[in-house]
C-alpha cells in the first residue's frame, strides 16, 4: 500500500492539472458491459501527461464518468490511477455519490489506496440547500481527515450555485485546498472569500484572464491535456513569463486559439445545451484528436445529435492541429 502523504495546502495545488477520462473498451455503451475498463490505455495516458510536464490529475467527475461506472469499476481505476502515478504528481479522484455515507466510504478507501484527494460535487437528487451543501464538504472532511478535497463547482451538474455565503463557510474547512469552476464570473466574485485558504481553478480558457486579474490564480484545468497536453503546458509556462516580463501576448495568442479550437463543441454557443451531452460531446472530441484511446460514453450518457457529434470531433481536430504547433 503507497504511503499516505500530508494533507495537501492550497499552495500546494498549482500550474496545470490535467481532467482525466476513464477510457472504456469497444461495446462499452452498452448495459451489458460488466468490465468497460480499459486500464492499458489508462495507463498509457497516465505516464503521457506526466512525462509531458502535467503538474496534478482530476479524474472520476463528469469526463470521468462518475456517473456511470459501476463501484468495482471506480475502485479498481482508482488503483490504477494511484499505482501508476506513483507520486509522481498529485492525483485527485471523484468519490461522489448520491448520499454523504457512500461517499464516505468511496473516499475513504480512496485515501487508503494513497490518492491525494478527492475531486468533491454534491450529490444528485435533491435540489441542495446551503445549509445542507456547507454540511455535506464538513462531514466528508471530518470522516476523512487526511483527504483533500476540491470542490467541483458545477452548478448545471449539482443543481447548486455555489454562492458567496457557501464559500465563505467552506473555505474554513482545512481538507477543502481547491475549487474547479466552470465560469470565470463566479471564480472572481468569490476570490476574496477563499483567498489564501483555497487555491481557485479556472478551465484552461479562462486561465489567462482570471491570471492578469489577480495572482492568486496560479493553476488551472485542463480538458483539453488528453487532446494533447503541448497546448496546455504551454499556455501554463507563458502565463508564468508574462507573470515575470509583462508581456502577455502570446499567451493571449495562445488562448485565443485554444477558444478557437473548442468553439465547435458547443451546440448553441453557451453551457447549457452543451452539459446535455458533455460526457458523449467530450469523449467523441478526445477520440478524434487521438492523443489518448478513450473508447465509447457509457451508458445512459452515451447518445448525442450527429451535427453535435460533428461539432465534438471538430474540435478534436483542431486541438490536435494546434497542439502540432505548440512549442
Amino acid at each position: 500500500m503507497p504511503t499516505k502523504r500530508k494533507l495537501m495546502t492550497p499552495q500546494d495545488v498549482q500550474g496545470a492539472w490535467a481532467i482525466m477520462p476513464t477510457s472504456a473498451k469497444e461495446g462499452a455503451e452498452s448495459w451489458r458491459m460488466t468490465d468497460s475498463l480499459d486500464l492499458d490505455a489508462s495507463v498509457d495516458a497516465i505516464n503521457g501527461l506526466i512525462d509531458s510536464g502535467i503538474d496534478g490529475i482530476l479524474t472520476m467527475g463528469t469526463y470521468g464518468e462518475a456517473a456511470t461506472l459501476t463501484l468495482d469499476e471506480k475502485k479498481r481505476f482508482m488503483a490504477c490511477l494511484v499505482e501508476t502515478v506513483a507520486g509522481r504528481v498529485p492525483c485527485f479522484v471523484g468519490t461522489t455519490t448520491l448520499n454523504t455515507r457512500d461517499t464516505i466510504e468511496l473516499t475513504r478507501y480512496a485515501a487508503d489506496l494513497g490518492a491525494d484527494g478527492t475531486m468533491l460535487g454534491l450529490p444528485m437528487w435533491c435540489t441542495p440547500t446551503l445549509p445542507a451543501a456547507v454540511r455535506f464538504y464538513k462531514d466528508v472532511a471530518e470522516a476523512c481527515p487526511d483527504m483533500a478535497q476540491c470542490i467541483y463547482a458545477n452548478p448545471e451538474a449539482f443543481r447548486f450555485d455555489f454562492p458567496p455565503p457557501f464559500w465563505a463557510q467552506v473555505a474554513d474547512i482545512p481538507q477543502v485546498v481547491s475549487a474547479k469552476y466552470t465560469a470565470i464570473g463566479q471564480l472572481i466574485q468569490n476570490l476574496e472569500l477563499t483567498r489564501g485558504k483555497v487555491r481557485a481553478m479556472p478551465i484552461e480558457l479562462d486561465y489567462y484572464a482570471g491570471a492578469r486579474i489577480d495572482d492568486d490564480i496560479s493553476a488551472f484545468w485542463s480538458s483539453g491535456a488528453v487532446c494533447g497536453p503541448k497546448p496546455t503546458i504551454a499556455l501554463r509556462d507563458e502565463v508564468a513569463r508574462a507573470r515575470e516580463t509583462g508581456d502577455w501576448t502570446k499567451a493571449k495568442a495562445l488562448t485565443d486559439k485554444m477558444w478557437w479550437a473548442v468553439t465547435p463543441m458547443f451546440p448553441a454557443g453557451g453551457f447549457r445545451e452543451f452539459s446535455m451531452y458533455n460526457i458523449a460531446i467530450d469523449k467523441a472530441r478526445m477520440q478524434a484528436a487521438g492523443w489518448m484511446q478513450v473508447g465509447p460514453a457509457r451508458p445512459p450518457y452515451d447518445m448525442m445529435p450527429d451535427h453535435i457529434r460533428a461539432g465534438a470531433e471538430t474540435a478534436g481536430v483542431r486541438w490536435a492541429e494546434m497542439a502540432k504547433e505548440a512549442v
